[in-house]
């Protein structure tokens, strides 16, 4: 019940959950171990080599065997005892508890007519992997336990002839596979086989147990295989299948995990996006920093050297500029800069033989006299020495003594605003404003950005639009056009250019502020990717590579491949006299002759076909459960 359900969620599954599905897939196949090309060594054992069978048991002689790479030993009708050491079944356990899948293989010559088990696991009386052969019965037997209880399978094949033998037994969770030399002979679904094994169990070869199940006849090549398709070891020629039924539960059980894992993932996504709304609807404050100063939200401060009233909003710094009102002074006062101040205040004035005054500001006549709250005052004023002639020495404004022809005014300290800069003039210092700014009181102490853009100063032409900069502006080209000098642009041909993203089987027409791209006739796509476009298609598995243009597959040919090359026909190959050709779709086969059966080796040119034994008997059967 629970895999049936497992399998309806598995098939149920939204087009993004698939999505998932089929990448878990690709990524079994990429990084499962094939054991025929480069085995793992930790999944699997070599039963033989554990045992030292060389040095050891009563009842065993090493003989030659289906071939040198490996060692092979007859197994007498005597009594003997072959089983792992305590170490090696431990491991056998180990792996028998944490894989699902595993395949027994081995080559055996066993005598006529006699019946023995080739291997055997098992604790007290009962068995949890055994595979006998019966020669009374002509039969293949599997033993093992299901739920406590012993479970058998019987395969009708006849093994004791006398003659080599390659068998592999593949259990992949309830999935059951019998190659026998390399041919698929029994595929059935089995009930789960129960491997709980303990450290109490024996592992034995050629034997039940002490005295009883005697094999009699040679063996080699006994392995234990803990991964997919682990009968490829002993036939490297078969292809691997799809997954096993135990790849697919392991995959089931990934795909479970990673929708509980998805579920976990979605619910804290929840809820970060719950807590991110609600800090986007906190107020954070942010400061500002100004003149050296830090301000905090919503801090107002004014700038008398700029002339302006600054405001931090949201961590960002604005400004404007002071409005100053109309001095309106009295008769007896004239509007002045103060220093410190933006706005010019009234102070008095002050009249001296027909001149005015302002407070502070000094005349010579005989002598010297300042402005005092009104009145022209006589003070006394220790002129510096001056090195220069007379005739180089000035008398600057609203002094009494005279300085040097091109004295620094301005290293006096006249304050000006940021937007404007001190100038010496010849008798005294003037603020003057900066380039693309004008003066806002009617003087140039402080000075604003004249917006050129907005007051049509500028020379900015067709395809350009004019960006205002602080005492400047920019004449920036509108999309699709490129710089000819400062003030003009021109259309950008990005055909001609080559700058466009058209296939290049596409046709890149220019249009205004831009292109278009247009797949050539044969060709289909959206422009920037046009692909060759076959109208009846290619079939067998070629590719269009030009309009109407297929190239085939090997093995078939035609305008659109749908015609198989009969390499038999056309004498394109050779097989072995003992085979003949067999024409397939794209390809060919060498099948041995009536008479005549494969080796085991299953070369390409039926070389490997050798007379039949009229002693041999080939039962081939397919069951399925």
């Amino acid at each position: 019940m629970q895999r049936s359900a497992r399998l309806r969620t598995l098939y149920s599954a939204t087009p993004t959950q698939m999505d998932i599905y089929v990448a878990l897939l690709s990524l079994f196949f990429f990084t499962t171990p094939a054991l025929a090309f480069g085995s793992d060594q930790e999944y699997q054992i070599d039963i033989i080599n554990e045992l030292d069978l060389a040095n050891a048991t009563y009842g065993i002689t090493q003989v030659a065997g289906l071939h040198n790479s490996s060692k092979a030993f007859l197994f007498r009708d005597v009594g003997r005892a072959v089983h792992t050491p305590a170490h090696i079944t431990e491991k056998v356990v180990q792996l028998f508890r944490s894989k699902s899948e595993f395949t027994f293989l081995a080559s055996i010559q066993q005598k006529s007519s006699t019946s023995g088990v080739i291997f055997s696991i098992h604790e007290s009386e009962h068995s949890y992997f055994e595979l006998e052969s019966s020669g009374v019965r002509e039969e293949i037997r599997y033993h093992y336990r299901f739920k406590g209880k012993p479970r058998s399978e019987s395969f009708p094949y006849r093994l004791a002839d006398g003659q080599w033998h390659k068998i592999a037994l593949t259990i992949s969770a309830s999935h059951l596979l019998l190659h026998v030399d390399c041919n698929r002979i029994y595929e059935r679904v089995i009930d789960p086989p129960q491997m709980e094994l303990t450290a109490g169990s024996g592992v034995w070869l050629g034997q039940h147990s002490h005295k009883h199940g005697l094999f009699k006849g040679v063996i080699q090549d006994v392995k234990l295989i803990f991964a997919p398709n682990g009968y490829i070891t002993q036939c490297p020629n078969l292809n691997r299948t799809c997954p096993t039924c135990s790849d697919f539960l392991s995959l089931v059980q990934g795909i479970m995990d990673l929708q509980e894992l998805l579920a976990k993932m979605t619910l804290k996504l929840n809820y970060a996006e719950s807590r991110l709304t609600q800090l986007e609807g906190c107020h954070c404050e942010r400061t500002c920093s100004a003149n050296g100063l830090v301000y905090r939200d919503k801090e107002l401060w004014v700038e008398p050297e700029n002339c302006r009233n600054c405001a931090c909003k949201n961590g960002v710094v604005e400004c404007r500029r002071i409005f100053c009102p109309p001095a309106n002074c009295s008769e007896d006062a004239l509007p002045v800069h103060i220093d410190g101040t933006c706005c010019k205040k009234c102070r008095p004035k002050c009249t001296y033989m027909g001149q005015t005054f302002s407070e502070g500001q000094r005349f010579l006549s005989r002598s010297c006299r300042e402005c005092k709250n009104g009145l022209m005052v006589k003070v006394v004023e220790t002129c510096p020495e001056l090195n220069c002639t007379v005739g180089e020495q000035i008398l600057p404004d609203g002094r009494c003594c005279n300085v040097c022809k091109g004295y620094d005014f301005c290293a006096e300290g006249l304050i000006c605003g940021e937007n404007s800069e001190c100038k010496n003039r010849n008798t005294k210092a003037e603020c003057e404003c900066k380039s693309g700014f004008a003066s806002i009181h009617g003087d140039s102490t402080y000075c604003e950005d004249i917006d050129e853009c907005a007051t049509q100063m500028h020379y900015c032409q067709s395809n350009t639009v004019c960006v205002n900069l602080p005492g400047s502006h920019s004449c920036d080209c509108l999309p699709g056009f490129i710089r000819v000098d400062e003030y003009s642009c021109t259309e950008h041909d990005e055909c001609a250019s080559g700058q466009n993203l058209c296939d290049e089987n596409a046709i890149c027409t220019n249009t205004i502020r831009g292109h278009l791209c247009t797949c050539k006739p044969g060709y289909v796509g959206n422009g920037t990717i046009c692909r060759a476009f076959c109208e009846e298609g290619c079939r067998s598995g070629g590719t269009c590579v030009s309009p109407n243009t297929c190239v085939c597959p090997s093995g078939f040919t035609g305008r659109h491949c749908e015609t198989d090359i009969d390499e038999c026909a056309e004498v394109l190959i050779e097989c072995h006299n003992h085979s003949r050709c067999v024409n397939l779709p794209g390809w060919y086969h060498c099948e041995c002759r009536s008479g005549f059966h494969d080796n085991g080796s299953y070369l390409l040119d039926g070389s490997s076909c050798i007379a039949q034994d009229c002693s041999m008997r080939l039962e081939t059967h397919t069951r399925n459960t």
